[in-house]
Parts: C-alpha cells; sequence; structure tokens
C-alpha cells in the first residue's frame, strides 16, 4: 500500500515547512500553529457537546425570551425525530427560509442529526429566485415562520409544486408571554392565516413535529457528508450551490476558535446582527457561538437603535459584521450615548473594510477591528488579521491554520506570481468546499490543482500578509488599463464629507469603459462633484479618476449591508436599454 502523501500542515508539523515555503510562517501569531492537528467532526456534535458542557446556560435571547443549550438541544432531538418521520434522511435536502430566531437554531441542527442537508434560502429574494433555488437544490420540504412575509413564498412553491411539504412555525411562540399578547393586540408583524391556506394539507405545524420524546435515529453518515448547500450571491451569473461538508464547517470553526485563542467566559455573548442563512453569520455567530458555549443575541433584522441599545444593555463580547454596518453605527449622530465598551472583538468581513471606518469604530468603541477574509466556497473564513501585533492596514491578514493561499496569474492561473506582484488569489485548505452541487462543469473550472480560484485580485508580502485589490470581475478596462474600483473607493472614504461610496465600470466612448462613483454623503455635510475630484486628482491617476460622480441619498445594498454593484450595473443597463 503506498504511503499517503502529507498535508502541508502535517508536513510542517513533521518540521518539513520553512517560512521560505510559505511566507505567513514568518509573521504567523506565536501562540497558533499553522500546522495544528484539526479533526473533522459531525457539525451537530458541536452543540451535543454545549449542552453537555453548558446545558443550564442561555443559548439564544430573542426579543426578551431565552432558551438554554438545553433547551435548544432538546428541541433539535425532538426536530430530527419529527424529521425523519416525514422522510428526512441522508442527504435528503431540507429548506431553511426564515429570518434570524432560535427556530433557525433548532432546525438547523435537527435537520443535520435527521442525517438531512439544510439549504439556506434568502428570505428577501424574489418569488422567482427562491423557486429556482428549490428547484436546482433539490429541496422538497421547507422550515419557515408563520409570518406572512415568509409563509407566502413558500405557500407559492407549495402551488407550484416545486416543494412537497411546508413546516411552519409560530413567530409568537417566540416571544415572551406579554410581549406576543401585546404583538396580537398592537400593530406587529403581520401573521399568515395557516387554516385558510388551499395548501394546509401539505403543511405540518411545528408544535405537531416537535410531539415527540427526540429519540431519533443516528444516521450512518460521516463527516464527508455534505452538511449545507450554500448558495452563492448570484453576482455572476446563475446561483450555484456550495457543497460544504460536516468536516468543512467543523474545522472552520476550530480554525476561527484557535485565532481568537480565547475560552469562554460563564456569561459571554456575541451578537447576531447579519442574517444566519448567510454563510458567514452561520459560521462566525451560530456554529462559533455554539462551539464557545455562547450566548447568542439574535435580531430577526438590522435596526441601528434597536442593536446600539442591545449592545449598551446586554453587553456581547463579539460582533461579527459587515463595513456598512460599523459605518452605521460610526455615523450615527448619538453613538458616543451609547455603552460599546463590552466589545472585545469585532470581525469584519464579506467586503473591504475602509481604513477610515476602521479607525472611527475602533476610536468610538475602544475595541479592536479587525478585517476578516472568506467566501461561501470555503466555509467561509480563510484569513484573518492577527491579535497579538498590529494589524497592516489595508490587508485580510494571515491564512487560518492548515490554509494555504497562492497568487496566479491573471493570463494563466498555472503559473504563480512573484512575491508582491498582483494576481487572482487562489485558496487550499480544509474548508474549501466539496464543489458545486449538480455543476462538474463550474467546479471543474473553479480550481487549479487544489487550490480554489476565487475571483479575487489581491497580492500577499514577503511576510504572508495578503492584500486584496478587487473582484476580477468589477476590474474597470480603462483604455486597456486595469482600474480597480476599491482603490478609488478607499481614497473617497478619506474625503470628510463622504458617508459611503461605490464605483462600477460604466461605457465610454473615448476610453471604453471608465470608472463612475456613487456617493452618500454624511449627514449636514456638502460637497459637489467638481469638489470631489478636485480631491482626487492627486491622489489617483487620471486614467483611475471617475469620468462622473453621482450623489444619493442611500446606495443599494444585499441583505448582508454589502453594496450591491450588481443592482447598480441593472440600473445602467436598464437606461440604456430605454435610452
Amino acid at each position: 500500500m503506498a504511503k499517503p502523501e502529507l498535508t502541508p500542515a502535517r508536513s510542517r508539523a513533521r518540521g518539513k515547512i520553512s517560512g521560505d515555503d510559505y511566507p505567513w510562517l514568518k509573521a504567523y501569531p506565536k501562540d497558533i500553529d499553522w500546522g495544528m492537528d484539526i479533526r473533522p467532526v459531525l457539525l451537530t456534535s458541536l452543540l451535543d457537546a454545549a449542552v453537555a458542557a453548558h446545558g443550564a446556560l442561555p443559548c439564544t435571547y430573542f426579543m426578551g425570551k431565552r432558551l438554554s443549550f438545553a433547551e435548544i438541544g432538546r428541541l433539535s432531538d425532538q426536530a430530527a425525530k419529527g424529521l425523519q418521520a416525514l422522510g428526512v434522511g441522508e442527504g435528503v435536502k431540507v429548506g431553511l427560509l426564515m429570518p434570524n430566531s432560535p427556530t433557525f437554531v433548532v432546525f438547523y441542527n435537527g435537520i443535520l442529526k435527521a442525517g438531512g442537508t439544510v439549504v439556506n434560502f434568502n428570505p428577501l429574494y424574489s418569488q422567482e429566485e427562491i423557486e429556482l433555488q428549490a428547484r436546482d437544490s433539490g429541496a422538497k420540504i421547507m422550515v419557515t415562520l408563520d409570518l406572512a412575509v415568509t409563509f407566502e413564498k413558500v405557500e407559492a412553491l407549495l402551488a407550484s409544486g416545486a416543494l412537497d411539504k411546508a413546516v411552519v412555525a409560530s413567530f409568537a411562540a417566540l416571544l415572551p408571554k406579554l410581549k406576543a399578547v401585546g404583538m396580537k393586540l398592537r400593530r406587529g408583524p403581520t401573521l399568515a392565516q395557516i387554516g385558510k391556506s388551499p395548501h394546509k394539507a401539505k403543511i405540518v405545524a411545528e408544535m405537531d413535529l416537535l410531539a415527540n420524546d427526540g429519540d431519533y435515529r443516528r444516521p450512518a453518515i460521516g463527516t464527508d457528508a455534505v452538511a449545507v448547500l450554500q448558495y452563492t450571491g448570484g453576482t455572476t451569473g446563475t446561483p450555484k450551490g456550495a457543497m460544504l461538508t460536516h468536516a468543512n464547517l467543523s474545522i472552520n470553526v476550530r480554525q476561527v476558535m484557535a485565532w481568537r485563542g480565547q475560552t469562554m467566559r460563564e456569561g459571554d455573548r456575541i451578537i447576531g446582527v447579519l442574517p444566519l442563512f448567510h454563510v458567514f453569520a452561520m459560521t462566525t455567530v451560530m456554529n462559533f457561538g455554539i462551539g464557545q458555549g455562547m450566548e447568542m443575541i439574535l435580531l430577526p433584522r438590522f435596526e441601528l437603535i434597536e442593536t446600539l441599545k442591545l449592545i449598551t444593555r446586554l453587553k456581547p463580547k463579539m460582533m461579527p459584521g459587515v463595513p456598512t454596518l460599523y459605518n452605521a453605527m460610526l455615523q450615527h449622530p448619538r453613538i458616543r450615548d451609547f455603552d460599546l465598551t463590552s466589545l472585545e472583538f469585532c470581525i469584519s468581513g464579506g467586503a473591504g473594510l475602509p481604513i477610515e471606518v476602521k479607525r472611527g469604530f475602533e476610536a468610538v468603541a475602544g475595541c479592536k477591528l479587525t478585517e476578516g477574509y472568506g467566501l461561501s466556497e470555503t466555509s467561509p473564513v480563510a484569513a484573518c488579521n492577527p491579535h497579538d501585533r498590529p494589524p497592516k492596514e489595508g490587508s485580510i491578514g494571515l491564512p487560518l491554520p492548515g490554509t494555504e493561499f497562492s497568487i496566479r496569474s491573471l493570463e494563466d492561473p498555472n503559473v504563480e506570481v512573484e512575491r508582491g506582484e498582483a494576481g487572482e488569489i487562489c485558496i487550499a485548505g480544509p474548508q474549501v468546499m466539496a464543489g458545486y452541487w449538480n455543476k462538474p462543469e463550474e467546479t471543474e473550472n473553479a480550481f487549479v490543482g487544489r487550490f480554489f480560484r476565487t475571483g479575487d485580485v489581491g497580492y500577499m508580502d514577503e511576510e504572508g500578509f495578503i492584500f486584496i485589490v478587487d473582484r476580477i470581475k468589477d476590474m474597470i478596462n480603462a483604455s486597456g488599463f486595469k482600474v480597480y474600483p476599491r482603490r478609488i473607493e478607499d481614497v473617497l472614504y478619506e474625503h470628510p464629507a463622504v458617508e459611503e461610496t461605490t464605483v462600477i465600470g460604466v461605457p465610454d466612448a473615448y476610453r471604453g469603459e471608465a470608472p463612475k462613483a456613487f456617493v452618500k454623503l454624511k449627514e449636514g455635510a456638502r460637497a459637489t462633484q467638481a469638489e470631489l475630484l478636485e480631491f482626487l486628482r492627486p491622489r489617483l491617476s487620471k486614467i483611475e479618476l471617475p469620468a462622473e460622480i453621482e450623489f444619493r441619498d442611500e446606495l443599494p445594498k444585499t441583505l448582508v449591508g454589502k453594496h450591491s454593484k450588481k443592482e447598480l450595473r441593472a440600473e445602467r443597463a436598464a437606461k440604456s436599454r430605454s435610452a
């Protein structure tokens, strides 16, 4: 029998890897072993371990009501048995379509305990997008809440035949008793009339599904089984389902835990502002929070004032977020009226973190705002700035344990570029997906050897720190030169009147394509296009100067809070067609 090839991490553990081969080892945190042995486990073992260790402690806080780890564990066992009675077993796909809530946590783990695969759905997607994803994934059962805004979309899927069954949970049951009564008496979220649905024969009430002893059949699955189908945002075309295995997700949680390097203290909390159906929050809020035994403060949607009040009152230690979230807090005129001092560790991902936002938020909150990097296809965290030294501004940091970064030529991905030269960021590691669901050609094109091609342009310095330049698809080709929107955005953020900005490429008669900047000004601030261009001229090359700057009261964003270049491009295309 041939001797198995050593992985780079294991080779390093045996003294075979040096900083010459892997430059990030030169600056790696001294208390973290890049070659550490992280063994994969079934993702549900994180909750089982938390129940055993912290059963009586609170697991979730939702609109004033707490559930303990023991309660969440018991409910997920009952969900598993109830789902198995509906036919859920090994590899059966079950959708989750709901905002952040304890129900999400319960059924996410219940589906996995039953042996099934979770398919995350964005409730704000259009009906057409949701149906396309349901049919592509093969999910025939959907779990949702009895909120009209979510149930109506699920009901339409039952009507079209895209779904066979829907499990509907009570929103009011998630609330404290007085608040539940008040919701019915006062104007609150609109509840669906489930009993009047023409498809009620296909609907299973959560209370009926959970009416069992929780003694479910343990599935005979391994850690290579697909735990989650995480659909990409579709910014490059039809969304694709990244197959994330139990190994991918459980190892990524352990990688993040090792990177944070702190054990849980009783009473530690993490606030979940980002939606759990998004891979960033799924890992860094839910799975990480459970793995660390932390209480999760869950918000059904982001409301700035409510978020600030909860931080002040409940004093969470951690808050994962996107740059626009931190910027929104920073720009609030009464931000200093709130107490953010409990925050010890905030991580920013999903988009580039402008330097001015990082500095400003750290000054106001008094905590580190650390930039990390990841994708749906990497479960998602692949890199993060170290905690034991000042970060290199503008860098996404160093690879997580066991993770390799390789910068490849934009012309030929088989060729690795010189250190400091920009190219496509490629990643190999145990958190990299198994492939795209039912898309072998796209899977093959997404890899070069064992390295996943991210589609991001960046470079690596001599110490292994990675810097993002931009997305390949966002790159603007102006007169044959490569122009990166992020470079322009970073400079615009330096202007004292600019609150938010995003840049796209637009057709240009002379240059072929030219940058166009969209700007939201700070409240009470004034600036003209001429003034901003005057500010940019000494800081940008002529080819990088925007051909136009458009001011807006709001910039379009995705549900996660990232600026939506896709929506701006679609607006531009629609105007061109109607012209």
